[in-house]
């Protein structure tokens, strides 16, 4: 059945005027966002589907090419469903931001929720003043972390340019394990000596697992204390 042959009582938006959001179920709040469905099924019923096959969780870490394997769901579609996960993960870190690092805890708090659902390994560098306070995030590479790509000059070109005094490195771990790997750890050397030659202190490398986070600063590493 059509949408506009539901009674009123059915509808997304006129429960949502009638009501308010927080009345709405999450297929209903897909069907507003959704706006239209396929010649078979309207867009309520196919957004009850969608979240049959997809939960929330799952729906909100797949990629626009997963999304687009979900009948009904074109490229726009999927570009406003992803565009809903970007924007409450912005809004989660709007809510607390941190401007000072004073652990490996807050730079975890920072990422976590941003880069928990990454199918990738992202690759980051946080500038920072001398007093901690957070000047810019830069992020220097997508894919699998191999030290041929992540080339020092990326790191410290904006960190220089920027007047930092120093920089933290992270980077997730897709896995959920955030125990870190050889490459990880000659990454960190590597990145570390080149520090120390143009005079920025790389005070920690931080690995973001899920839900946890390993510091080599914390560890106490000896390149890094």
């Amino acid at each position: 059945m059509r949408i506009r042959d539901l009674p009123d009582s059915s509808k997304p938006r006129e429960r949502f005027l009638r009501h308010g959001v927080e009345a709405l179920s999450d297929a209903e709040l897909f069907a507003i966002i959704l706006r239209t469905g396929t010649i078979n099924e309207n867009v309520t019923d196919m957004a009850n589907r969608m979240l049959k096959e997809y939960p929330l969780e799952n729906l909100f870490s797949s990629s626009l090419a997963e999304l687009q394997k979900i009948k009904g769901i074109g490229p726009s579609k999927a570009m406003q469903i992803l565009t809903i996960s970007e924007l409450a993960k912005r809004h989660a870190q709007a809510k607390h931001p941190i401007k000072k690092i004073t652990q490996a805890k807050d730079v975890f708090d920072l990422f976590h929720d941003r880069l928990k659902d990454k199918k990738q390994e992202e690759f980051w560098v946080l500038m920072l003043n001398s007093q901690n306070n957070i000047i810019k995030e830069q992020l220097i590479s997508k894919g699998i972390l191999d030290s041929a790509i992540i080339h020092p000059r990326e790191v410290f070109k904006d960190a220089i340019k920027n007047s930092s005094s120093k920089i933290i490195i992270l980077h997730n771990h897709p896995s959920g394990n955030p125990e870190p790997s050889q490459e990880d750890i000659e990454i960190t050397k590597r990145i570390t000596k080149t520090g120390d030659l143009v005079n920025i202190k790389v005070i920690d490398h931080i690995v973001l697992g899920n839900p946890s986070y390993f510091s080599f600063k914390e560890s106490r590493f000896p390149f890094l204390n």
